[in-house]
């Protein structure tokens, strides 16, 4: 039947009768059906078992298109002709209920297709379709992994990229000053080379100049002269070749031709050599005045107190004075002798930065109510300074303020160290009008000759039992520390039987004893070992019961009385604490008191924003114009005021920021600027 229906299809009939043609039908028979019959066969008995074993039902449309799509750049000879939407009726499948004929027909059309097409050498018939559609799977998922992968490394390359640029704009380059790689004239090392030029070539003219005076030459000296001062105005204090006038070039061609013409008739290797010699001793010299200048004014800029603090500290004395007695008491005095509350020791002279302290302490408090400041000040700034806290109460925190002057037991008998700041020598030390260490002079240890040393209020470190005499504990605080964190854990730390709780600050060779004692002294030699780990102040715990068994105030008195030449060590309150407590400090951990911010601009971020308590040791306060600016908000945040007119005279306030406000003003506005007052014009 399949083969007469084929024979049928083909258009090929048999007349009846015809017994004659019988040899013709035979041999067409054998040479155009047989092969039909075979791949008809071989046709079907493959799609049988594809569709038993790897296809569903169903999918006889899935394997034409495999077919189809495995052929596509084979040619002219491709099935996607047959996937048109205007096949004819025998080539369209509707899933089981496709007639035998048009199955047969389909497959036997594929297999002759794949037959027909032109091989590299291998059969296409030995891998089925399904065998390709699994190979053509597997390379379209190897396709979408590798753009998946190609698609990560961009967006990782982004990520990276986003990176780097968020961590440039975290670098402060005002710290490191105005140089940068990436300024015009650092492009290249040939960048400014004619502002070198010109330089050179002035200090050639100036070498030819005393030379020309030397040996009587008037008209090239004058000459000299003459295009010297017009390289001189040319240049001025430009430091890039883009800044420098069009008319230069000119110039220096003027110029070189005088230099030619000097060297031709002065020119001695000797004395030249000679003369370079000694404008090089010159400018030595001059750069080590300019150093010692700038030690001596960095020091005194450092040491003092801006417009704004101090005419503050004035209108706040007035109120204070201007206060009746019943009403310049603080609230909680019951609390100033508790021992089982937490007790800081403040003293400071400085307004604005003992409230700085006291406001961070207690806004980074759990419970504000437990706390007690005691504020030690000067008779100076004694009444602003209860004034300032009338007006800014610390939450529920109890704060007491002493003057200093009133301490009656702290005199010269009981206290070596006024008893020394009385005496001839140490008057001449700090006030001889012709002292060596002027402006002119300068000096390495000008920071030691400092008039704070002057004040009790920074050696009363030493009295801490005397001036707080009911109490167990006391945590000590500088007026240049912020606190960030609650410090009531400094309470349990168990000191092992030492008196002092502090940080060290000892690196590899840094800030060790021989740092700040002279072991050229026997006494300091024998005593102490120069390799010994310092500490630092402004954050300390202190032990006053281990304090007075220990008798501490009575070795301070000890080494300061064989100090009164300053022999020992120059003058200042660390290194006579070093002594003091030597072998008598617990060290905290590091995280406890971070320093640095008021002279090192590398001090990690991550330090600072872990750290209990950040400290501005150094020059750079945060209350002055020197201050790092990187560093300066960590500090005005906990600035704090109530509508305050705290103006000098008629005077307006600073901010340094480009914000002028008329008096009264509130700190608290403008934090992130320098405070200072100007005349109102």
């Amino acid at each position: 039947m399949a083969s007469g229906r084929g024979l049928s299809g083909m258009g090929i009939h048999r007349k009846r009768g015809g017994g004659s043609r019988l040899p013709i039908v035979l041999v067409i028979f054998f040479s155009v059906l047989a092969p039909l019959i075979f791949f008809v066969g071989r046709g079907l008995y493959t799609s049988a078992s594809i569709d038993q074993n790897d296809i569903p039902s169903g999918s006889s449309k899935q394997v034409i298109d495999v077919i189809a799509a495995s052929t596509v750049d084979l040619g002219p000879l491709s099935l996607d002709s047959l996937r048109k939407s205007n096949m004819s009726a025998s080539w369209k499948f509707v899933g089981a209920e496709t007639s035998v004929e048009n199955n047969a027909t389909s497959e036997f059309l594929a297999c002759m297709l794949i037959w027909l097409s032109p091989t590299d050498g291998r059969s296409q018939l030995v891998d089925t379709p399904a065998k390709q559609f699994r190979r053509q799977l597997r390379e379209r998922r190897r396709e979408k992994r590798a753009a998946d992968l190609v698609q990560q490394d961009d967006e990782a390359i982004v990520k990276l990229e986003n990176a780097a640029i968020e961590r440039s704009k975290s670098v402060d380059s005002a710290v490191l000053g105005k140089y940068s790689i990436w300024r015009k004239e650092n492009e290249n090392d040939n960048s400014d080379s004619t502002v070198r030029l010109m330089r050179d070539q002035m200090i050639m003219a100036r070498v030819y100049l005393s030379i020309a005076k030397m040996k009587n030459k008037p008209d090239l000296q004058q000459e000299l002269q003459s295009r010297l001062k017009e390289s001189q105005r040319a240049l001025g204090d430009t430091a890039a070749d883009a800044d420098l006038h069009h008319s230069v070039p000119e110039k220096i061609k003027l110029m070189g031709q005088v230099l030619s013409k000097a060297r031709e008739q002065l020119y001695d290797c000797k004395l030249v050599t000679g003369k370079l010699r000694a404008m090089l001793q010159t400018a030595d010299e001059q750069v080590r005045s300019l150093k010692k200048q700038s030690t001596f004014l960095s020091q005194l800029a450092a040491k003092t107190i801006p417009n704004g603090i101090h005419c503050m500290s004035m209108r706040l004395t007035i109120e204070y004075y201007l206060l009746p007695p019943e009403k310049r008491k603080f609230p909680g005095s019951e609390n100033l002798e508790n021992p089982n509350l937490y007790h800081y020791a403040l003293f400071s002279d400085n307004v604005l930065a003992a409230s700085v302290v006291v406001n961070s302490t207690i806004m980074n408090a759990k419970d504000s109510s437990k706390h007690v400041f005691h504020l030690v000040t000067d008779k100076l700034n004694f009444g602003a300074m209860n004034m300032w806290f009338l007006l800014n109460p610390p939450g529920k925190a109890a704060i007491h303020v002493e003057n200093v002057d009133e301490f009656k037991w702290l005199n010269s008998s009981y206290c070596p160290v006024l008893r020394q700041l009385e005496s001839a020598s140490m008057k001449e030390y700090y006030f001889k009008a012709d002292h060596p260490t002027t402006l002119s002079s300068g000096a390495s240890n000008l920071k030691y000759r400092n008039p704070k040393y002057l004040s009790m209020l920074n050696h009363l470190r030493f009295y801490l039992p005397q001036v707080y005499p009911k109490l167990n504990k006391i945590l000590f605080l500088d007026d240049d520390i912020v606190v960030q964190k609650d410090l009531t854990r400094l309470w349990s730390v168990d000191l092992q039987g030492k008196v002092n709780g502090a940080v060290e600050t000892c690196g590899e060779s840094f800030h060790r004893f021989d740092k700040y004692l002279n072991f050229t002294n026997p006494h300091i030699a024998r005593s102490f070992d120069p390799n010994a780990c310092g500490w630092a102040y402004g954050m300390n715990m202190f032990d006053l019961k281990e304090w007075k068994k220990k008798d501490i105030t009575g070795i301070y008195h000890k080494w300061q009385n064989m100090n009164e030449d300053r022999t020992l060590w120059k003058l200042g309150t660390l290194p006579p604490g070093l002594i003091t407590f030597y072998n008598l400090t617990h060290p905290l951990e590091k995280s406890w008191h971070v320093l640095g911010l008021g002279y090192n601009p590398s001090v990690d971020r991550s330090e600072i924003e872990n750290a209990a308590v950040v400290h501005y040791n150094g020059n750079m306060k945060p209350w002055l114009e020197l201050a790092m600016t990187k560093y300066r908000s960590y500090w005005t945040k906990y600035i704090k005021s109530r509508n305050m007119d705290f103006g000098c005279g008629d005077l307006y306030v600073d901010f340094g920021c480009g914000v002028i406000r008329p008096t009264p003003i509130a700190f608290v506005h403008e934090p992130a600027c320098f405070l200072s007052i100007v005349p109102r014009v």
